[in-house]
């Protein structure tokens, strides 16, 4: 290749190539889920957002911030003091993304990392703020309560910072020893007085059975005596002659009995069969 070709080449691609620079550098993509804010040089941040895609900027005098806008968890934990004084250790989660017509103001005031600039700090205040308010049983009767109160004031605080909350959630609440133990000898405690309600009842429930008992049988010896003095010896001799009766059928199956006993014979043969069968039981 002659020296007059290589110089014609060497000054096409040195245009060439700062042009490829320059329009490289003037050229942006902003990824699904983001969105984006200029700033320029002269004007400073302009408050248009700019959408997903590819987009152009004025190299050197214009960049490109892009913002992630979609929803986020946080972790705040706190150790704070209730209404009874109890010591209170909380976890709270929250899901936040930023709004996004105010991009703008939100880098202007707080920049890219404005969640961790601003929600750990109104986090905390909110928390110990509402946790007062409670006592240490009632914040577990009334978890529900206590998180929306929590969800309530947190969105408003962080709408001042133009932070959105999607979800707010306690996901963990433990206390101090002494109340831990203290729920735990009351729990102990109140089986024990479920355990003694329930042997009183027992007793109770036995004591009358035994009185409902002894009543029936007394008023069952009473019926019987009365229909004996009413009856005479008459209900008696029923009794022996049905008494008689199973005897005699008793013996009537027996392979070994062939006749049945008369205790008496001859002339006293009435008295005889007056007393056979066991008909004397009641002399």
């Amino acid at each position: 290749m002659s020296q007059k070709a290589i110089e014609l080449i060497s000054k096409i691609a040195l245009p060439a190539g700062i042009a490829f620079a320059v329009a490289q550098s003037s050229m942006y993509d902003v990824p699904g889920g983001k969105r984006a804010i200029i700033f320029d040089r002269l004007k400073g941040v302009e408050q248009q957002v700019i959408g997903e895609g590819t987009h152009f900027v004025i190299p050197w005098l214009q960049k490109a911030i892009v913002f992630d806008v979609r929803i986020k968890p946080k972790v705040i934990t706190t150790t704070t003091g209730s209404k009874d004084l109890q010591n209170v250790s909380l976890t709270l989660r929250v899901l936040t993304r930023p709004e996004i017509s105010k991009l703008p103001i939100i880098y202007q005031t707080l920049g890219l990392d404005y969640d961790e600039r601003v929600l750990p700090a109104i986090g905390n205040e909110i928390l110990k703020s509402i946790v007062a308010q409670f006592d240490a049983a009632e914040l577990i009767t009334q978890r529900e309560v206590v998180s929306a109160r929590i969800r309530q004031e947190l969105s408003r605080r962080a709408n001042e910072f133009n932070i959105e909350l999607d979800d707010v959630s306690i996901t963990h609440m433990t206390f101090g020893r002494e109340f831990t133990k203290a729920v735990e000898q009351k729990q102990i405690a109140q089986q024990d007085a479920e355990r003694s309600k329930y042997l009183v009842e027992k007793a109770e429930q036995e004591k009358k059975a035994s009185i409902i008992r002894a009543e029936g049988e007394a008023e069952s010896a009473e019926a019987v005596s009365k229909a004996l003095a009413k009856a005479g010896d008459g209900l008696l001799m029923i009794r022996r002659l049905e008494a008689s009766k199973d005897i005699a059928n008793t013996l009537a199956g027996s392979p070994n009995v062939t006749y049945l006993p008369s205790n008496g014979g001859g002339d006293d043969g009435g008295e005889g069969a007056k007393n056979s069968l066991l008909l004397n039981l009641g002399r």
